[in-house]
């Protein structure tokens, strides 16, 4: 293939709002979008693109960071940085996958260990308790009678118009309030969504290992689960491209439980698949707030233009599981069947807890909240990533991106993970098996892998929990 060499002239504001950085981004993304940066094309050098446009080389390096994480380019060794191909493959023939094997079923009760490495669990000394409860007050004093109805259908319209801001704000999607559904979970969330789409067929393709509480609802609902393998950048495009599937759901801001990030070349090529088959795409964004490099990765719902992108989002992560709220963007072409099959239903949140959120949304609360958790989120996952090279090193690697609330580890000792996670539980450690997430016992998972969630534990017990992994798997 010809390399190109780039010359970049972008016309840069140092006085907009827009950080330097991400003018640069978008400007080089917008241009390899549009086919005017050829494949094979090498970005100039951060030393050189600083001095020409007279901007920092931190600037430069930002940008370029975040061209790499969304897939845009790779980092080639003594060469540079290379634009990828966004060219789509030749659709190839379906064919259908036999899953009839269910998976073991898993025990979900625990026992109280003081060092748990849960995922799911969140910083309670960091929420703010007394600004949510006043929120919660003011809505009692607000509209004392609305709270004494089941409210619309699709969720209090003051929150589903916090969302919607929020929404394109953050995630860059753009919707109505009207096309918002609020839910009591993700769980209740996909429950809807399957009777939705039941019309249109009962076969799902799922990335393998995925969420399992979402494997669950499908199977309860008597759909037929196609198992798409992962690769090192996240879903096997080819292998989906081989399914007829009605439906495709993922996680590609960060994959569960593995942490990759999907790509732009993937994206694309997932959201072609949707178009070609009239299938649809279940978005499941459940931690996207929580980036610790760069800025979040656009949404796959973002760039959706045909419609095909079902967009799921969740308070249980940014704020906090009890609230039991996570809401659904609908595509246009599904409002109206959605009207006509929920008709009857009545909306599943509590009144009070979404006049609270829409307060706390309204006011700026959340929005810092989120800034505040990012560094708290951020200065464990370091505190955790150093611990384990501190103790561990070259003993393990530490698998998944700088996101998210949870990571993976591989113990390079010749222990099973079950005989890992016995060995932690014997010095009062909880670790997870991943194993449990994959779609069936086919499914090829490394034996020595790991899972570590650190929301709800303090630095502290991080470095302590850390040092006694590594007396109960080295010593």
């Amino acid at each position: 293939m010809e390399v190109f060499m780039l010359e970049l002239t972008p016309l840069l504001d140092k006085d907009s709002k827009i950080a330097l950085y991400v003018q640069l981004y978008q400007y080089i993304k917008h241009r390899i979008e549009e086919g005017k940066v050829p494949t094979g094309t090498i970005l100039p050098s951060i030393r050189y693109l600083s001095a020409q446009l007279k901007i920092s080389k931190n600037t430069v390096e930002s940008a370029y960071h975040q061209l790499l994480a969304e897939g845009y380019v790779e980092s080639k060794e003594r060469v540079g940085l290379k634009v990828l191909p966004l060219e789509k493959p030749e659709y190839t023939s379906p064919i259908h996958e036999d899953l009839s094997k269910t998976k073991e079923t898993y025990n979900k009760k625990q026992e109280t260990y003081h060092y748990d490495f849960k995922y799911g669990d969140i910083d309670i000394p960091s929420f703010p308790l007394l600004i949510w409860k006043r929120c919660l007050s003011q809505a009692l004093i607000n509209e004392p009678e609305q709270l004494l109805n089941p409210g619309e259908i699709k969720g209090d319209i003051e929150l589903r118009r916090e969302l919607a801001h929020y929404l394109f704000q953050s995630r860059g999607v753009s919707c109505s309030a009207d096309q918002i559904v609020i839910c009591s979970g993700t769980q209740h969330a996909i429950s809807l969504i399957t009777q939705l789409l039941s019309t249109d067929g009962h076969s799902v393709a799922m990335e393998n290992p995925s969420y399992d509480g979402a494997q669950s609802i499908f199977k309860n609902h008597g759909w037929q689960i196609n198992a798409i393998e992962l690769e090192d950048d996240g879903i096997n495009i080819e292998q989906l491209q081989e399914v007829k599937a009605k439906v495709a759901y993922i996680t590609p801001s960060h994959q569960f439980p593995y942490g990759m990030v999907l790509p732009i070349n993937k994206r694309m090529l997932l959201l072609e698949w949707a178009i070609k088959n009239q299938s649809f795409i279940i978005e499941d964004d459940y931690d996207s707030e929580f980036r610790y490099q760069g800025q979040p990765i656009p949404s796959l719902k973002a760039l959706d233009t045909k419609e095909r992108v079902i967009y799921l989002g969740t308070f249980s992560k940014c704020f906090t599981p009890a609230v039991r709220v996570s809401y659904i963007v609908l595509p246009q072409n599904l409002m109206d069947v959605y009207q006509h099959m929920y008709v009857n239903y009545y909306q599943s949140v509590p009144s009070v807890i979404q006049k609270g959120l829409a307060l706390f949304m309204k006011e700026g609360y959340f929005t810092t909240h989120i800034r505040k958790m990012r560094k708290v989120y951020e200065n464990k996952h370091k505190k955790l990533v150093d611990a384990l090279n501190k103790y561990m090193g070259n003993n393990i690697e530490i698998i998944g991106q700088k996101a998210g609330l949870h990571l993976l580890v591989k113990v390079k000792n010749n222990r099973t993970t079950k005989e890992l996670v016995n060995a932690a539980k014997k010095v009062g450690v909880k670790v997870y098996d991943p194993t449990l997430y994959a779609l069936n016992d086919k499914t090829k998972i490394n034996s020595s892998l790991i899972m570590m969630g650190y929301g709800g534990l303090s630095e502290e017990k991080i470095e302590k929990g850390v040092h006694l992994l590594h007396k109960a798997w080295f010593q």
